[in-house]
């Protein structure tokens, strides 16, 4: 495989080495991607989409907001993750009486050796490398603020004191979208925390009758990656190039969510209040690497933009009430922006 590489100063290079090596550890990081997705849906039974994209997220070094009815295998995806990729995995139910400390800890009175009385930190479950936050709406906005500085910079502060988190750090939150009486919708800072939305859908046909028959294959095996193998793959990752007119479309369809913007399509400045954010925009990059990667390619295409944008973007948006009204969703308004 040879791979042309931009001379644009604004292209993001590869890190020095010779073609054998960069072909071997691009079939390595296929190999071991589809290894991960296959060891998930011997457990995971028809959702390909949603297992293929919320591994993207991971390697990407991004968090993942799952949405679904109760009973999707939600949950269980998050465990099977956790089991392959052999990572510390924290579950945080949310309910509406959880507090922050309930999930950053606090400072307890102790007594050491000598009889001297002083306060200790005791870490919360959120010390840990894949964090279950389920059911995530159910809990008051106090609480969900909890996870704001976590999510964004692997660290929480306790008084006048900052920790750092585990290293690798995951959220993945569930949210039912049906049941919503004594919930609490994320704010907007929280959603944009999130790098992918993904919509775990109902099964039919074959796929559902195998899983109510209980036939959801061999169990599968444990240590799939690892953690430092999991880093390898983020690094190369973020060595993919992104060519000046790839960068150009992806913050093109950020525009486009402005209805600020002059780019802006009537559609947009008629059911949009607020659009993407930049953050969006790397994250968008970020999962489209991988993508790139999965495809044997050391540069990004339109492909794997358009591959993620609505998981990437679809979350982010603020409609008026008026899209509420005329059921025009979030996705149906970037499915367009792509289209255009």
């Amino acid at each position: 495989m040879k791979s042309e590489i931009p001379a644009d100063s604004h292209a993001l290079r590869t890190a020095s080495m010779d073609t054998a090596t960069l072909e071997e550890q691009i079939a390595d990081f296929g190999n071991d991607f589809r290894r991960l997705c296959t060891g998930v849906e011997q457990v995971i039974i028809g959702q390909h989409r949603v297992v293929e994209m919320t591994i993207v997220s991971l390697i990407a070094g991004g968090h993942v907001l799952l949405e679904g009815v109760p009973g999707l295998g939600k949950t269980l995806l998050v465990k099977t993750l956790s089991r392959l990729l052999n990572m510390q995995m924290s579950r945080i139910s949310f309910t509406p009486d959880l507090m922050p400390s309930d999930i950053i800890g606090s400072h307890i009175l102790v007594t050491d050796e000598n009889g001297v009385r002083r306060l200790k930190f005791q870490p919360g479950p959120i010390f840990g490398h894949l964090i279950l936050a389920d059911e995530i709406n159910r809990a008051s906005p106090k609480t969900q603020s909890a996870l704001l500085e976590a999510m964004n910079e692997s660290t929480v502060t306790v008084g006048r004191e900052q920790h750092k988190l585990p290293r690798p750090f995951f959220v993945l939150a569930t949210q039912n979208p049906i049941e919503m009486e004594g919930t609490f919708s994320l704010p907007e800072a929280q959603l944009d925390r999130f790098m992918m939305k993904l919509c775990v859908e109902n099964l039919a046909g074959d796929e559902l009758m195998r899983v109510i028959a209980g036939s959801i294959g061999d169990r599968p095996p444990d240590n799939v990656l690892g953690p430092d193998r999991l880093g390898e793959m983020q690094n190369l990752a973020r060595h993919v190039l992104v060519a000046p007119e790839i960068l150009r479309v992806a913050a093109g369809y950020l525009e486009h969510t402005n209805p600020a913007s002059p780019t802006a399509s009537e559609t947009v400045k008629k059911y949009v209040r607020l659009g993407a954010s930049p953050r969006s925009g790397q994250h968008l990059l970020a999962c489209a690497r991988v993508l790139a990667l999965t495809a044997d390619r050391t540069h990004v295409a339109l492909t794997d933009i358009n591959a993620v944008a609505l998981a990437v973007l679809s979350h982010r948006l603020m409609l008026s009430f008026e899209a509420v009204a005329d059921q025009i969703s979030a996705s149906d308004i970037i499915a367009e922006i792509i289209k255009r």
